[in-house]
């Protein structure tokens, strides 16, 4: 399926074959999460920490621009609102 990121790993580092598929999967299914399902998660992992919501939501606002496949620009509301229904 990736073959030539397969091939392009097992020349640039010392992964073998097995291992440069399993490192492309997770790097996958990493950024497969839907940006509802990220800004749950990092709401509370961040909530864990101690930090506050007001913290807490500039901090996704702008982690969000950093994702692989960059999704819609979300208001402070709109990410309360994905959180909170």
């Amino acid at each position: 399926m990736h073959d030539e990121l397969v091939d392009h790993l097992t020349r640039s580092t010392p992964l073998s074959r097995g291992e440069a598929l399993r490192v492309i999967q997770d790097v996958l299914a990493y950024f497969d999460e839907t940006t509802e399902s990220y800004v749950r998660r990092r709401h509370r992992e961040l909530q864990a920490q101690g930090l506050v919501n007001a913290a807490i939501f500039e901090r996704i606002e702008a982690d969000l621009k950093y994702r692989a496949v960059a999704p819609p620009e979300l208001s402070l509301r709109q990410l309360r609102r994905i959180v909170y229904g």
